[in-house]
């Protein structure tokens, strides 16, 4: 049996996506699905030299590297990949120009089975014709979270918006899975310094939440508060 991981919003906390990556199972045919986010915070440049170094040892089709909105920000100029939350950081012109290179090639979506995987989210009102009806940055910046039921019972992966501000619930930092489509990863880590892990029977349609001591179903956050 093969399992998809995924995580998501690392802003630049190496040792918290470290710690995360210790989590996951890389063997067989299990693979690794990261949601963007991966700059503007303490070590923007250690985290994305960690995914390349990932991709050169497993393959980019094992270790799918997804964009979020703050590569879209990198990219189109309005901050460099090290800038700070404080608006501290400077371009470092000869690095920047290789992981620019690499960040641009970024897909912003990925779909196995009946569970795409986003940083935001998509335009569900489009349906079956997500893909298409989808603007580019709905998938990078969509805003609030959307809730309930989607399409022909598939499920959506995202992160971007803190699981703490959706749940209403400063304290939360962890998976929130509304009960319906859509499982919500982001734990704030520059507050909380957690970054969640989800695991994914894509065969049987089951969701984990893998801790030091194992793989948990994900229940809905209104059965777990």
């Amino acid at each position: 049996m093969s399992y998809i991981y995924a995580m998501s919003d690392m802003h630049g906390c190496l040792d918290a996506f470290e710690y995360a990556l210790s989590l996951v199972d890389f063997s067989g045919d299990n693979k690794l699905i990261l949601l963007g986010d991966y700059v503007h915070g303490p070590d923007s440049y250690g985290v994305l030299e960690k995914i390349m170094r990932l991709q050169d040892q497993y393959g980019s089709d094992k270790v799918i590297a997804l964009r979020g909105n703050h590569e879209d920000m990198v990219c189109d100029g309005r901050w460099t990949i090290d800038e700070t939350r404080d608006g501290h950081g400077s371009a470092h012109e000869e690095d920047d120009a290789r992981y620019l290179m690499w960040i641009r090639k970024l897909p912003k979506y990925y779909k196995e089975g009946n569970t795409i995987f986003v940083h935001a989210g998509i335009d569900e009102e489009a349906e079956d014709l997500w893909e298409w009806g989808t603007a580019d940055h709905i998938f990078t910046e969509k805003y609030p979270a959307q809730t309930g039921r989607f399409y022909n019972d598939m499920q959506i992966v995202a992160g971007h918006i803190g699981t703490a501000e959706i749940a209403g619930d400063p304290g939360f930092h962890d998976i929130y899975y509304d009960g319906e489509s859509h499982y919500y990863i982001d734990g704030t880590v520059l507050e909380s310094g957690a970054i969640p892990v989800i695991k994914i029977d894509i065969k049987n349609s089951r969701y984990f939440r893998v801790t030091e001591t194992g793989a948990w179903p994900v229940l809905p956050y209104d059965e777990i508060k």
